[in-house]
């Protein structure tokens, strides 16, 4: 451009001070060369990495859940300076640990986790090293932090008045593991709307919506093989439906008839089944977009109230 280094750095960083005629000229060789920024510099010169990090258990449900999230997220970052990377763990690690390594690095501006528990540690510790951070799911710890989260008591309890409507009055719930927030959320809806419409629960306490399907299919299976079996399944996870429609055949009965299902699901595939399933959708994609924007509020220090966000369940349709 022939311009000094000084003027073309301010140039590209829309300073107020160049004028316009420059700004655009500097922008236009700055794209028709590809120039980046170097991100150690701008490390150096701000302290900031425009990194933020996605801490993700490689054990998360499959499906499109991870893809769904990954891509929810990165295409709210598309706009922005920021970068995603994904900090993996296993479950036969702590979960602390990626937390940990990107906070005592300082190798992100923020962080966004998942599988968010009620009394989470990462929440705790993030919270008091500082470090802008955004959950996939709410705590009960008395931190009051940036989240999104689909309201899954409603969920349940949607899912409860719809099945008495079909006439159904002994019902079983296929939750989320114990130590997650969203099963407590589940299981309060659950339990709250049996109450308001006067039904059994039909205890499946032996598996979760985490299990292998195989086993979810047999053991649905020999509860449904008994005397006092339901007649309604609530669902928290349509991978799980899959397994859940399996054994009712397997139990020699017939779906729509003898027994329905209302099933969450993240990923459109139930329809597949071509059986009456009572469905509702929660997009994993826009919770991505969701915690994007709440982590880059974080990072610039917005109120914390602004951050909270909650998608409600539409009604179930098959």
């Amino acid at each position: 451009t022939g311009l000094g280094v000084t003027t073309v750095s301010r140039a590209l960083k829309d300073a107020p001070e160049i004028g316009e005629e420059t700004r655009r000229r500097v922008q236009l060789v700055a794209r028709q060369v590809g120039y980046r920024p170097n991100r150690a510099g701008v490390r150096l010169r701000t302290g900031k990495t425009n990194v933020i990090s996605l801490v993700l258990n490689t054990e998360e449900q499959v499906g499109g859940f991870v893809s769904d999230l990954i891509y929810g997220i990165s295409e709210e970052l598309a706009a922005t300076p920021y970068h995603l990377i994904v900090a993996p763990y296993s479950g036969n690690n702590d979960p602390m640990d990626p937390v940990r390594y990107v906070v005592q690095t300082g190798s992100a501006d923020g962080i966004v986790i998942s599988r968010t528990e009620p009394n989470d540690p990462r929440v705790r510790y993030l919270t008091e090293h500082r470090m802008p951070f955004a959950t996939h799911g709410r705590t009960r710890m008395g931190i009051e932090h940036p989240f999104h989260d689909f309201d899954n008591r409603a969920y349940a309890v949607e899912a409860v008045h719809k099945l008495a409507a079909l006439g159904r009055r002994r019902l079983a719930l296929l939750a989320p593991p114990s130590n997650l927030s969203y099963h407590h959320h589940m299981r309060d809806g659950f339990l709250e709307a049996l109450g308001e419409e006067s039904l059994a629960e039909v205890p499946l306490a032996s598996v979760t919506v985490d299990d292998p399907l195989d086993e979810i299919r047999d053991r649905t299976a020999d509860l449904l093989r008994r005397g006092q079996r339901p007649d309604g399944i609530v669902s928290g996870s349509g991978q799980a439906t899959f397994a859940i429609a399996a054994a009712i055949e397997d139990a020699g009965l017939t779906l729509g008839r003898d027994i329905d299902i209302v099933s969450k699901q993240s990923v459109r595939l139930l329809h597949l089944l071509r059986q009456p399933i009572y469905v509702v959708n929660e997009s994993v994609r826009q919770a991505g977009r969701h915690l994007a924007r709440a982590v880059l509020g974080a990072v610039d220090g917005r109120d914390v109230a602004s951050l909270q966000s909650l998608t409600a369940p539409a009604q179930p349709v098959p």
